[in-house]
């Protein structure tokens, strides 16, 4: 697909956008039409199969329509990698990933605050969106999607989406046999896929305003003794990622609660899916899944190296501002997109809808800095309980001394 130009952005050489690599290899050269050198730049991403090949093809794209160079590279362990070569100097010049390392990355140094340089306003953006990109007045990535997790059927098993969780639980009884590899649900267990039923009764992981936990408040409690009764019985043991993705994939289960990084794999092993917002508990409790924008940060490593800044911001505008690519993904992925044009559209695909009534639901996962500390623990005592290791109040008041003595 072509560069396209938008009423809110330049195309990168209209741009003047200059270029190098983010870190690993740097290329200037050749001027531009405009202003400045070509370059070359690599963008770290974590990014399934399918959603890599389509940004693969998006660079390729943007490269042999402009004077640079974009050089996609998929990363293991993203975290791993960003948090030990971005501060020795040898990082990406950008990344991609969800909102929440915002306000973490930009305290600890680093991204760079690329908001004189850019060109595109924000006000092109959703309003969560432009918030998410942007920490202490410093705009540090440019936007292009919010996702969630959301209700994903198979529609050979599954005529409709339920609407509550004891119809969910019908489907899930009638499918589920593990003696013969059948489950009822596929569902990867970690503090983001969960946030739906802690915050579902009034809980709350964590509240940046007044730095405060809840994991071991009442509410929380109950969204987490929910999970263990009416989920976890109908699931393969390990409830890590792949396992639990697998079988949905293999179609040995009717259900699957995931994102829209897992349409990609989903169309690709032929599953003829429909996707829905989470269904409800009894009452009057709702879902309310954290929320993210995703997008794509600037690194520190950018700062003294003008050509690489360049062209890092001219890929990362072209591709967060540009309809037909945004129009693309939200077709074969499910993402939402945060360009106000599209986000504003009455035809957007079926995927899109029902993760976004999801996202209408949730709840932006906090950019505080402290919220890095509160996952792996929260993880932590979950597994303990459905192990049987430990009782749930205990767990997590124990949760959350591990997480405040990291604060001090």
């Amino acid at each position: 697909m072509g560069v396209s130009e938008t009423d809110s952005t330049r195309t990168p050489e209209q741009s003047g956008a200059e270029g190098g690599d983010g870190g690993d290899e740097t290329t200037a050269g050749s001027e531009t039409d405009s202003a400045g050198p070509s370059g070359a730049f690599t963008l770290w991403h974590q990014r399934a199969e399918a959603e890599k090949q389509a940004l693969e093809a998006n660079a390729e794209t943007f490269t042999s329509e402009t004077a640079h160079t974009a050089k996609p590279a998929e990363i293991a362990d993203l975290r791993k990698k960003t948090t030990s070569a971005i501060p020795a100097g040898q990082g990406a010049g950008m990344f991609d990933w969800a909102h929440d390392w915002t306000g973490e990355y930009y305290q600890n140094g680093f991204l760079s605050d690329q908001s004189d340089q850019l060109d595109v306003d924000l006000s092109v953006y959703t309003e969560p969106a432009q918030e998410a990109v942007q920490f202490d007045g410093a705009t540090v990535a440019l936007p292009y999607a919010a996702e969630t997790v959301g209700l994903i059927y198979n529609r050979e098993m599954v005529d409709e989406a339920p609407e509550t969780v004891a119809d969910m639980t019908a489907v899930m009884e009638e499918y589920h046999d593990p003696e013969n590899g059948m489950y009822g649900l596929s569902y990867p267990l970690d503090a983001y896929f969960m946030s739906a039923w802690a915050h579902a009764f009034g809980g709350y992981y964590f509240d940046e305003s007044n730095v405060e936990l809840g994991l071991s408040n009442e509410a929380t409690l109950d969204g987490f003794q929910f999970i263990l009764d009416n989920f976890v019985p109908y699931q393969p043991k390990d409830t890590g990622y792949d396992p639990q993705a697998a079988v949905f994939l293999e179609g040995n289960a009717p259900f699957a609660i995931n994102g829209p990084w897992f349409l990609g794999d989903v169309r690709s092993n032929d599953i003829d899916a429909g996707i829905a917002r989470l269904p409800s508990p009894e009452g009057d409790a709702e879902p309310k899944p954290y929320t993210t924008v995703k997008q794509l940060y600037f690194t520190s490593t950018l700062e003294g190296d003008e050509a690489a800044a360049a062209a890092s911001r001219a890929f990362a505008e072209w591709y967060t501002t540009n309809t037909d690519v945004l129009s693309a993904n939200a077709e074969e992925f499910g993402y939402i997109p945060v360009h106000e044009e599209l986000a504003a559209s009455d035809d957007l695909p079926e995927a899109v809808q029902g993760f976004s009534e999801s996202v209408s639901l949730g709840t932006p996962i906090p950019t505080h800095p402290n919220m890095g500390d509160v996952w792996g623990p929260l993880e932590d005592a979950f597994n303990s309980v459905k192990n049987g290791d430990a009782e749930l109040d205990a767990a997590f008041t124990k949760a959350e001394e591990n997480i405040r003595s990291n604060w001090e």
